[in-house]
């Protein structure tokens, strides 16, 4: 298992190379947090370094855990976009379409792989805390209490039949706050909502720590979700 040096280390030897970074910037006088690009210069894309170490969630989620969700399932999925994507520019080149619909569903699956991995590993953070200001008054005009929320989102994610994730995202055409259940990383889904929290019930996930308790991995997710990072989200989503 990598230490935290490291990690640290291999992180910075990386991070010259990426876009995809979670920052800030000033628009019309609010701060908000640009959305994550998922390509490099080149339109490739690309991995992110984790934002914190490892061990970092410890004891929530494991270190070895987090190894190994990052490095043997989030980083494939990257590269089999990148393939899907190279293979619909061939089929184009050559008009030959005979792969199409099985590079297409890759595409869709792998593509939302990144996505929603990407936002799941900025949601989360080391340090505890709670939503507070415009995130929390928008949780409790459309779920009527934080704490109704909270049931809502973790019984809707237990219930992911299969492999999956829960979801809290903002639909602009709606103005609302929805939960979603999203089975693999593309079906259930509504179109147009922007995530602002996803929660991965993927068994790698959580296996190895929560066998197959995947209430109690999801009640432990809710001490290390940054709020903070949701919260800029939904600033983002809303301005």
């Amino acid at each position: 298992m990598s230490s935290r040096r490291d990690f640290l280390q291999s992180s910075a030897a990386i991070a010259g190379s990426l876009a995809l970074t979670s920052n800030l910037a000033q628009a019309g006088g609010k701060q908000r947090m640009a959305i994550n690009k998922l390509t490099d210069n080149a339109g490739k894309y690309v991995l992110a370094p984790l934002p914190y170490a490892y061990d970092a969630l410890e004891p929530v989620i494991d270190a070895r855990t987090v190894e190994l969700h990052y490095n043997f399932h989030h980083k494939p999925a990257v590269a089999a976009a990148n393939k899907a994507e190279d293979a619909l520019a061939s089929a184009r080149a050559k008009n030959d379409f005979s792969l199409v619909k099985h590079y297409e569903k890759e595409l869709a699956f792998q593509l939302s792989s990144h996505i929603l991995h990407t936002i799941y590993w900025t949601n989360l953070s080391p340090k505890e805390g709670i939503p507070v200001g415009r995130l929390l008054k928008a949780l409790e005009q459309n779920f009527q209490s934080f704490d109704q929320f909270k049931s809502h989102i973790i019984a809707a994610t237990v219930g992911v039949e299969g492999a999956g994730w829960g979801i809290l995202g903002y639909l602009p055409s709606s103005g609302k706050l929805m939960i979603l259940q999203c089975e693999n990383h593309h079906k259930l889904t509504a179109w147009g909502i922007i995530p602002i929290l996803v929660l991965d019930v993927w068994e790698h996930a959580y296996y190895l720590k929560y066998q197959n308790k995947r209430a109690e991995y999801i009640n432990g997710l809710f001490s290390i979700i940054n709020w903070d990072n949701v919260a800029l989200r939904y600033e983002s989503a809303t301005t």
